[in-house]
């Protein structure tokens, strides 16, 4: 009698089995935020990167713009690229031909620009310690300030929706900004989040604050001018930015990378994947893929396949013990326990393709697998169980 016996496991930098990294691109300077528009990612690693991502497996890099600066963050309102350049401010780039970015306007903010939202022919920065700065861009070539509002912390992310600017406000939590005359903008709400507000993201009517080491807090913003937290998450790094695409909140955490938070109800979060990137994760955007900014990795980029996937080993009761002793693995070496005697085994990768086949001795087991990408993989072992 033969019996086969089904293992997965993942071979890959450090995650869940249900997120896989796809490609990677490693852009010269430190990665902090990432745009998507069209098969284009826009990177700002103090400098503009224009990364082609037609085929994610192979991202390259098709064109570049040097700031003055230091390119922090990116907004792109195509035909124009809007960087928050730090020191330097608000800086337009016209990206109509990628392989050719060129500046065509700015405008110098008396902060330091850390994140850019485009709304309408209005640019809404913020300008870290100059707080909320509204910028008129119905002209490109020649941006100009129409108001601002000096929020009590350091403005560090902005989100706008409908007539309300949302503001992730460092040790000042959240603020929310009326706009509804961009020439006055004027504080309604706020809500003290326990650590820094990195950035913040809008799904109406809720608002999810990447808060730092106190992780993903989500807000009831029904009523502008009375936030109140419903639930949080704490992720196990230093929540910098985050992206709700639902029913997922994808948060670049740092040095504990992507994690991936169900927020379908968003009164009881928990994590369903996650991705140790190999560079810290700054910032995140998603389409299809999690687009990944990685501070001294470059741009990552990952799948996550949904909750359901998990790691799985299917025994025979009472006649085998054979077990995965690490997985995901490490050091790109598959550890076994086999307590019964040598058999065949084979490994599939997940388009069931063989990639090799092993034998087992008996007790434990070490198998290099350096040769093997990233990836998910099947282990399926036939045994003669004797009566």
């Amino acid at each position: 009698m033969r019996n086969i016996l089904l293992f997965i496991f993942t071979l890959s930098f450090g995650g869940s089995l249900n997120v896989r990294s796809i490609g990677s691109y490693d852009t010269p300077g430190l990665a902090y935020g990432v745009y998507l528009f069209s098969s284009y990612a826009y990177v700002a690693d103090g400098a503009l990167r224009v990364i082609d991502v037609s085929d994610p497996r192979n991202p390259h890099e098709v064109g570049s713009y040097e700031t003055p600066g230091e390119a922090y963050k990116v907004y792109v309102s195509f035909p124009y690229a809007y960087v928050a350049d730090r020191d330097s401010g608000l800086r337009v780039i016209d990206v109509s031909n990628p392989t050719n970015p060129q500046e065509v306007g700015y405008y110098d903010t008396p902060g330091e620009a850390s994140d850019v939202y485009v709304s309408s022919s209005y640019a809404y920065v913020a300008d870290g310690y100059a707080g909320l700065r509204v910028i008129d861009i119905s002209n490109p070539t020649n941006p100009q300030e129409v108001g601002y509002y000096d929020t009590p912390g350091g403005a560090c992310g902005v989100y706008v929706c409908s007539s309300h600017a949302y503001v992730a406000d460092f040790g000042g939590g959240l603020r929310v900004i009326d706009i509804s005359n961009p020439t006055n903008p004027r504080e309604v709400g706020s809500h003290n989040t326990p650590d820094y507000a990195w950035d913040v993201y809008i799904s109406f009517p809720h608002a999810y604050v990447a808060a730092g080491r106190s992780g993903l807090r989500v807000i009831d913003i029904s009523d502008p001018t009375n936030p109140r937290e419903v639930d949080s998450y704490d992720t196990p790094g230093e929540a910098h930015e985050v992206y709700v695409s639902s029913p997922s909140a994808y948060v670049a955490d740092y040095s504990a990378g992507l994690r991936v938070i169900d927020v379908s109800n968003p009164r009881n979060l928990h994590e369903v994947g996650y991705y140790e990137t190999p560079g810290y994760a700054c910032g995140v955007y998603v389409s299809s893929y999690a687009y990944v900014a990685e501070s001294g990795s470059g741009l990552g980029i990952y799948q996550f396949y949904g909750p359901g996937i998990e790691d799985n080993q299917k025994r025979e009761t009472g006649k085998v013990d054979l077990r995965i002793v690490a997985n995901p693995i490490k050091d790109k070496t598959l550890l076994i326990k086999n307590p019964q005697k040598a058999k065949k085994i084979s490994l599939y990768n997940s388009l069931g393709k063989k990639v090799k086949d092993l034998r087992l001795k008996e007790g434990d087991n070490s198998i290099p697998v350096k040769e093997l990408p990233s990836g998910i993989y099947y282990l399926q072992r036939e045994k003669a169980i004797i009566p």
